[in-house]
């Protein structure tokens, strides 16, 4: 099964982080918020046009810039 961004996933998919292309901030800021490899996640909603992205993971909701979320790649699971 192959990668794709948190931004390439539809809307109600479901995945597993498998790395995150970025430096220490981004990992410390994505660690903050409950967002790390192995994490299993659920795209909630995006919006059009480069807009945040919602995501799910556990029971809470968290909504990430369109930069960021491009940045988490997932492995979609079903």
């Amino acid at each position: 099964m192959s990668e794709v961004s948190l931004v390439q996933m539809k809307q109600g998919e479901e995945g597993v982080v498998v790395s995150i292309q970025g430096g220490y901030g981004l990992f410390s800021k994505l660690e903050s918020l409950g967002i790390r490899i192995g994490t299993r996640i659920k795209k909630v909603s995006s919006h059009f046009m480069k807009g945040p992205v919602i995501i799910q993971a556990g029971n809470t909701q968290v909504a990430l810039g369109f930069g960021m979320a491009g940045k988490i790649m997932v492995r979609k699971v079903h």
